[in-house]
């Protein structure tokens, strides 16, 4: 609201368009400088005049609007709001539904492909960042008017299958894997592909069982669908302790009727062509490589599995936008497949987007399954809710639920320290500093969270015991009293700073959609909790008069919705 506020001040004067101004709003080096600062480089040419002379003309123009000051800096013109005019209608567009949920998205469908791990593997922590990157874009997406699809699109298909039997039939023990189904597929994968180092002749094996696979061989099939069961049972159990869940899971194997016309209509429009044996689609003009359709034994591949994906999409699930949050490291992947898509004359591919991250190491190191080197994330959630609860206990002995909030801590803390780095970035996960309850985590929002519920229970206990006091907080109907009286002190430099800050959810929120980067969220959620510790640093709170505590509860109820579109619980104890 406050950016609106000066942007009409400016356009008022200017003639720019809304979002020109919008654009090029900074905010002063100083607080007492001003609310906001417009920078006029940008109207020398169309004036004719110096950024310097403009400034000065257009401060004296928009101190004559109601509730503005402003005065010239250099090319920069400070406006500064009237506390005792802004403040009220500040503070009620905070509740307002079309602030907390703008409507940019227009009920527009986006199916999300997220997750995504492997069949017959652990769920490790290498998968964390595409499950809680897609969970937070699913939440973000739909607060903001679109109409989000999330799809598991597990990795149940492919040559790494009929290695996964080949190795069973080698060395597996039936009594060992029924004991331990995961860990036992984890050891035989890993044999398979050090074995493999010496005997070239393995991989061989491996293809041939996926071509029995493929074929329909019953052993192969039964083998397959044993290592699909007991895999789905263990990531189910990681899903419910993330709280994330899908509107759909389908596996790669669920697109195997359907890829014969995938092949078929690229066959029909001229763009196979024969290498080595194999299909392709040449790609020059977008100056990629082939794309391998088929391998020269006739088994599908990876682009031909991701072309009857998208279009099963595109047609059934009526997808208008198809978003897929992969690692980087498939970056010609997705060129790959959507460039086929537009030679196949699908024009809606213009609407597929690869959301990528970085990758993300622990302690220092890449995650690799084919050595064996996983982390896996159930000893990692284990690790950091026994360290949660230890932390709770020191600090609050008494307090009742402490294992169910040591959970929602612990576990909020590995999504934060995710999520506050930009997606593209990688990540050096420390369990030790997403745990800490000062600096940037989940713990010390979650914590700033809990602190203004408790200073609103005392407010309120101190309400019920002075009902009939003028500074009264609150009414005994449970309601705000009267705030249409308001003074530049009612709120503190700190409390304007604080609303200034809530003031930019709405913003925020419409930037983390457009940019697919929840850390725009964690970021904010961070200086929320900040100013708001500033806020409670400097001024008396509780008893500080309707304002303040107004401004607090609306505070904690912004923390809480940001914690939420991020997946985290907002405990109101901690």
């Amino acid at each position: 609201m406050l950016l609106m506020i000066a942007t009409q001040a400016i356009v008022a004067h200017t003639g720019l368009e809304e979002k020109e101004v919008l654009s090029l709003f900074e905010v002063p080096p100083q607080p007492e400088w001003g609310d906001v600062a417009f920078p006029c480089f940008a109207l020398a040419k169309k004036f004719r005049k110096s950024p310097q002379h403009i400034a000065m003309e257009l401060a004296e123009l928009v101190s004559h609007e109601a509730g503005l000051t402003a005065s010239a800096s250099g090319a920069y013109v400070n406006i500064t709001l009237d506390r005792s005019v802004h403040i009220p209608p500040m503070l009620a567009e905070l509740s307002k539904a079309e602030f907390l949920k703008p409507n940019t998205g227009y009920g527009q469908r986006v199916v999300i492909d997220m997750s995504s791990p492997n069949i017959a593997k652990p769920f490790g922590i290498g998968h964390l960042r595409s499950t809680v990157i897609g969970a937070a874009l699913y939440r973000i997406l739909g607060e903001t008017g679109y109409v989000p699809i999330s799809v598991n699109h597990l990795g149940d298909w492919g040559t790494q299958f009929g290695k996964q039997i080949a190795a069973y039939k080698r060395w597996g023990n039936e009594e060992q894997l029924q004991h331990d189904p995961i860990g036992e597929s984890l050891k035989l994968y890993v044999r398979f592909h050090q074995e493999a180092e010496h005997d070239p002749s393995l991989e061989e094996e491996g293809r041939e069982w996926f071509r029995r696979l493929e074929q329909g061989d019953t052993e192969a099939q039964q083998l397959w669908e044993f290592f699909v069961e007991v895999s789905l049972s263990e990531f189910d159990r990681m899903y419910q302790r993330l709280n994330i869940s899908f509107d759909h899971v389908l596996g790669e194997s669920f697109y195997n009727d359907k890829m014969q016309a995938v092949v078929a209509q690229l066959r029909a429009k001229g763009l196979l062509e024969e290498s080595d044996g194999a299909l392709v689609v040449r790609l020059e003009d977008e100056q990629l490589p082939p794309c391998l359709i088929l391998k020269k034994d006739g088994t599908t591949i990876y682009p031909t599995r991701d072309l009857a994906t998208a279009i099963y999409r595109h047609e059934v699930m009526k997808a208008d936008r198809l978003l897929y949050v992969v690692g980087g490291e498939q970056k010609l992947h997705f060129q790959q497949v959507f460039a086929v898509l537009k030679h196949a004359g699908e024009i809606w591919a213009e609407q597929c987007e690869h959301v990528p991250f970085g990758l993300m190491r622990f302690a220092g190191k890449k995650m690799s399954t084919r050595r064996g080197k996983v982390v896996k994330l159930e000893e990692v959630l284990d690790e950091a809710v026994a360290r949660a609860q230890a932390i709770i206990t020191e600090k609050n002995p008494n307090l009742l639920e402490q294992q169910a909030i040591a959970e929602d801590v612990g576990i909020g803390a590995i999504i934060f320290g995710d999520l506050k780095n930009n997606r593209l970035n990688e990540v050096d996960f420390s369990l030790e500093e997403a745990l800490t309850f000062e600096g940037e985590t989940g713990p010390y929002v979650q914590y700033t969270h809990a602190r203004i519920r408790s200073l609103l229970e005392k407010a309120r206990a101190r309400s019920d015991v002075d009902s009939n006091s003028s500074d009264n907080v609150l009414a005994q109907d449970g309601h705000s009293p009267d705030l249409n009286i308001v003074s530049d002190e009612m709120l503190g430099d700190a409390g304007w700073a604080l609303l200034k800050q809530l003031d930019r959810y709405h913003g925020q929120l419409i930037r983390a959609a457009r940019q697919l980067e929840p850390s725009v969220i964690a970021r904010f959620a961070l200086d929320t909790a900040q100013a708001f510790n500033r806020f409670y640093a400097k001024e008396r709170i509780v008893d500080g008069g309707q304002w303040r505590i107004q401004l607090a509860e609306q505070t904690a109820d912004m923390l809480a919705s940001t914690l939420r579109l991020l997946g985290l619980k907002a405990p109101n104890r901690m």
